[in-house]
C-alpha cells in the first residue's frame, strides 16, 4: 500500500465493538472486517481511538500531547523540552467549571517561557479536540462548543481533523522520511543516527 494511506485511507478495520465506539453502523461479531470511513471524521492513523487515547490524560484530553505526538511520530520533529519549574495548567475543580480546556491552555501559553513550546503543539492538538480522550466524537466540551480552529507555526490555518491531515499530506516528503526512520527503528531494534 501507498505510505500516505497512513494518513489517507477512508477505510480502517474494526470488529462489532469498535464499531459501536466508532459510531459504524452494520458490523456484528468479534472478526474484525474492513468498513469504509467516508461520511465520518475518521481518516487515517490520526483518529485511530488508539492513538487518540494514546495521547490524552486519564481524565481528559491534552492537546500538548497530540500537538507533540504528531510532531514526533509523522513529521520527525521533536518539541524542545519545556523549560524548568513550568506551571501545570490548573485543574481544579473549581477552574473546570470556569472555562473550557481550551481556554484554560490559552492563559497558560500568556506565560511568554510556555508559549516557546505551545505554540508549536497547542494548534495541532485543538485541531483534534473533537475527539473525545477515548476517541469519540463530540461537539462540546462540557457547556462549551469546541473549537478546533488554529493555525500552525508557519501560518497555514487549521480547523479540526480533514484540515489537518491535508496540511500534513502537504508535507508528505517529510511524513515519508519520518515513517520510514520509525520502521527502520523499529525493524533494527535501534535509533538511526549518523
Amino acid at each position: 500500500r501507498y505510505v500516505l494511506d497512513f494518513l489517507e485511507a477512508d477505510f480502517t478495520f474494526v470488529d462489532e465493538t469498535l464499531a459501536r465506539h466508532y459510531g459504524i453502523a452494520g458490523v456484528e461479531g468479534p472478526g474484525f472486517q474492513r468498513v469504509s470511513l467516508q461520511g465520518t471524521h475518521r481518516r487515517g492513523v490520526l483518529t485511530h481511538a488508539s492513538v487518540l487515547t494514546l495521547t490524552s490524560n486519564p481524565t481528559r484530553t491534552s492537546p500538548v500531547k497530540r500537538g507533540k505526538w504528531v510532531l514526533e511520530n509523522l513529521l520527525g520533529v521533536p518539541p524542545p523540552l519545556p523549560p524548568p519549574n513550568v506551571p501545570a495548567i490548573d485543574e481544579s475543580p473549581e477552574a473546570a467549571k470556569a472555562s473550557s480546556l481550551r481556554q484554560k491552555m490559552e492563559i497558560h501559553r500568556g506565560n511568554p517561557t510556555c508559549a516557546s513550546c505551545h505554540r508549536i503543539m497547542d494548534p495541532i492538538g485543538f485541531s483534534l479536540e473533537n475527539f473525545v480522550l477515548v476517541g469519540r466524537w463530540r461537539t462540546r466540551d462540557g457547556n462549551a462548543s469546541i473549537d478546533a480552529t488554529s493555525q500552525l507555526f508557519d501560518g497555514t490555518p487549521l480547523d479540526g481533523p480533514a484540515s489537518l491531515r491535508k496540511a500534513l499530506l502537504a508535507r508528505s516528503d517529510v511524513f515519508a522520511r519520518t515513517a520510514t526512520e520509525k520502521l527502520m527503528s523499529y525493524g533494527t531494534g535501534r535509533a538511526l543516527t549518523y
